[in-house]
């Protein structure tokens, strides 16, 4: 006669091995072994933290090194990431010329559209740092806001970025290229601008607008 035992022996690198044992005379037998990542049980309680967001796609902010949201893009791409760049047209002067230049709208981010299961890839990719998060959670993304920039970059007017918090008037745009946007105005240099909010990535971006165009 014999019994079931469990063995856990450490490895290295903080993996563990399991064996499930038949305890027997003269010696035991193994009937399971199997290794595990002490990385394992926190996956498994952030999975459980992220509920339907773990299997649903949403809207992530990641992250990137400086002056790497071009490579970090491409790199999403060719595994199959949707990812979401905005880049805006700014004209540099260099000694004899001047050059009109795709820049990131906000440097140092990629937008990437997944579920938070499939996020390793993206987090291993080169050059991606992390998912920017709140309280250890990956803040999500309003689709509404993701549609705004790229409404506000398809009609290639003035953009800048802007102050995070800019007091003012909560307005909609009623007609024009831009209606139906919803955001705050403010006045800077005699011109209107709308300014569009950020939240997850707490920056804003802002655009010219004819007041009349307001409701």
């Amino acid at each position: 006669m014999g019994k079931i035992a469990f063995e856990c022996v450490y490895i290295n690198r903080g993996r563990f091995k399991v064996r499930v044992l038949f305890r027997r005379f003269p010696r035991p037998v193994t009937l399971l072994s199997i290794i595990i990542n002490k990385n394992s049980q926190a996956v498994m309680q952030q999975n459980n933290l992220f509920g339907a967001r773990n299997t649903t796609p949403y809207w992530y902010a990641l992250h990137t090194m400086s002056r790497h949201e071009k490579k970090v893009e491409t790199r999403l791409q060719e595994k199959g990431v949707t990812s979401y760049l905005p880049l805006n047209t700014v004209h540099r002067q260099w000694s004899d010329r001047t050059k009109a230049v795709a820049e990131p709208l906000f440097s140092c981010y990629v937008f990437v559209h997944i579920a938070l299961r499939d996020r390793l890839p993206v987090l291993q990719t080169a050059g991606a740092v992390n998912l920017v998060s709140f309280n250890g959670v990956p803040a999500w993304i309003p689709e509404s806001q993701i549609a705004a920039i790229k409404q506000i970059l398809e009609t290639k007017p003035t953009v800048c970025p802007a102050d995070y918090l800019v007091p003012g008037k909560k307005v909609k745009i009623a007609r024009g290229p831009l209606q139906g946007l919803e955001g705050t105005v403010t006045i800077w240099k005699n011109n209107h601008r709308l300014i569009i909010v950020i939240d997850a990535i707490k920056q804003a971006l802002a655009v010219e607008i004819d007041p009349r165009d307001l409701e």
